[in-house]
């Protein structure tokens, strides 16, 4: 993105570094490599996303946890990877984003070996933790490289298509691999699925991606590295302590110790001569439309399928498997669409473009909202089908637009906050989303008579914990439990679809206004890349 003066002043981002005036030198065969075998750590963190999706039903049963505990072992991997993303692409912008990226690995499959054999939920829970640390490493280098290698404009926004279209392949892969090995093997198999892969990137990474790094680092903001964390952890547990019906005042002091750790944070870079993250970054109206976007959009895909894995699987009774390939033309459709969506933004307005994909979204669940329940499978695939055009599009368009706001040299720091909005994204779509599911799902649980109180606390903690309790029982009370546990969930369904499908079309919105400015800008930096 081309910025003005007046911009440039505010951001203290050099123009000429973002769209140099010379053409850009194209890349070859070399690049194009590199770019295939960067792809390897982004599909194995979007399999890991997916893949624990569909293994959750089992997890549930195996550990006989509850809902809150369940969702901690969804969010805790993503919640540490928002927190350290920032931190993570700061340092490899100063130590080097390929000796990161490698660090990020071999940790990465190191963690991955113990989460499968994780004897407890808590286990499993601080197992995640460490895979976020390490998965932390590795994505804001994947991006910040991609930056680096492609200097000309539209190879680079392919590249960048192709990187976003990775997190798709690799939701796609997730249920088909992760249901072959759940009907054969036990639930912690799903995580071993990551060793394979990180072993070839390990191979392959230093004979064909370059090294790169900041050419004038700045000194390791170890206190903004404790602030990003004591920002991010506090505001996701006062969401998800609100929505499940916590203690208001435990929500309204997490929240206040997250914002006031993220003020000081603000503040810390704003006077900082060589901040961790340019703050000032987020004057320019396009790249916090962008980053918005990111965030919303992954928030939309993150929700959907928290909710459909279990339908899928505990309602419908399909293995999954099944259920994986139910939700397979959607995740292809989000893969073409990231790609397809690049010919037309060179000819269309980003604005228009993203605003647009986004409704595609909201139409999807304002299906399932207007349904008034879960729906069959055939209906849930469309819907995701559709949903699945809005995220492919919008995500190729905001990360292009996030990585053009920034030179070279920063590319890590610009790559960390596009991730950190990809990661919050997929917290508060399973936080909030998923939070507002539990808690509509134990409002309208009607359990019949005679259960024990420990058959009580697992109905009511989740669903796959009543249709486990359900067959303890006699047929008749079965079918009670069962009928009645189908319905509170569903109606939890419509109750987060409809609010999801409002968040959506809040987002077209945002990005019709905030992207707008970039219609001009672009024939402008068109001309200054070419």
């Amino acid at each position: 993105m081309t910025t003005s003066p007046s911009t440039s002043a505010r951001t203290g981002v050099n123009p000429r570094a973002v769209s140099p005036s010379s053409p850009a030198s194209l890349a070859g065969r070399r690049e194009w490599f590199s770019l295939a075998v960067l792809m390897l750590p982004v599909l194995l963190v979007s399999v890991d996303n997916t893949v624990l999706s569909f293994a959750l039903p089992e997890i549930s049963r195996h550990f006989a946890t509850s809902g809150t505990t369940l969702l901690w072992i969804v969010d805790s991997y993503p919640l540490v990877l928002a927190g350290l993303l920032v931190a993570m692409g700061s340092l490899g912008d100063r130590f080097g984003r390929r000796r990161l990226l490698m660090i990020g690995a071999a940790g990465f499959a190191l963690f991955s070996v113990v989460a499968a054999f994780a004897p407890t939920a808590a286990f499993l829970v601080a197992s995640r933790v460490g895979l976020g640390v390490f998965g932390a490493m590795l994505m804001p280098s994947t991006l910040s490289l991609i930056r680096n290698i492609f200097a000309d404009r539209n190879q680079r926004r392919i590249a960048i298509a192709v990187w976003a279209a990775g997190f798709s392949a690799g939701a796609a892969l997730g249920p088909l691999l992760g249901g072959a090995l759940l009907e054969h093997f036990w639930w912690g198999s799903v995580f071993l699925l990551a060793v394979p892969v990180l072993v070839l990137m390990l191979a392959l990474t230093p004979a064909v991606v370059p090294e790169s790094r900041d050419s004038n680092p700045g000194r390791v903001d170890y206190a903004g590295i404790a602030l990003s964390i004591a920002t991010m952890l506090p505001i996701v547990y006062a969401i998800k302590n609100l929505a499940k019906g916590g203690p208001l005042l435990v929500s309204v002091t997490a929240a206040f110790i997250g914002l006031a750790a993220g003020t000081a944070f603000v503040v810390r870079q704003l006077q900082r001569r060589d901040p961790m993250l340019d703050v000032r970054l987020f004057t320019v109206r396009a790249f916090t439309g962008a980053v918005l976007v990111n965030l919303l959009a992954i928030f939309s895909l993150v929700g959907f399928l928290f909710f459909v894995s279990q339908h899928l699987q505990l309602i419908l009774g399909y293995t999954p498997l099944d259920a994986g390939l139910v939700l397979l033309p959607g995740l292809l459709v989000t893969i073409v669409a990231g790609l397809g969506v690049v010919p037309l933004a060179r000819r269309l307005p980003p604005h228009a473009v993203v605003s647009v994909s986004l409704l595609f979204s909201a139409v999807a669940y304002a299906m399932i909202a207007l349904l008034g329940e879960g729906g069959s499978a055939g209906f849930l695939l469309v819907a995701f089908v559709i949903l699945g055009i809005g995220v492919g599009a919008s995500e190729t368009v905001s990360n292009d637009l996030i990585l053009s706001t920034v030179p070279a040299d920063k590319a890590g720091a610009a790559s960390a906050v596009s991730e950190t909005a990809y990661e919050v994204g997929s917290v508060l779509g399973t936080a909030v989303l998923g939070s507002i599911l539990l808690a509509s799902y134990q409002r309208n649980l009607m359990l019949p008579a005679g259960l024990t109180s420990a058959q009580v606390e697992s109905s009511t903690e989740t669903l796959g914990g009543a249709v486990e309790v359900g067959t303890q029982l006699g047929p008749t009370s079965a079918a009670l439990l069962r009928d009645s546990a189908f319905a509170a969930f569903d109606s939890g369904v419509t109750v987060t679809s409809g609010i999801a499908a409002l968040l959506m079309v809040g987002a077209s919105v945002l990005a019709a206004w905030s992207l707008r400015g970039e219609a001009k800008a672009g024939p402008a930096r068109a001309a200054a890349d070419h």
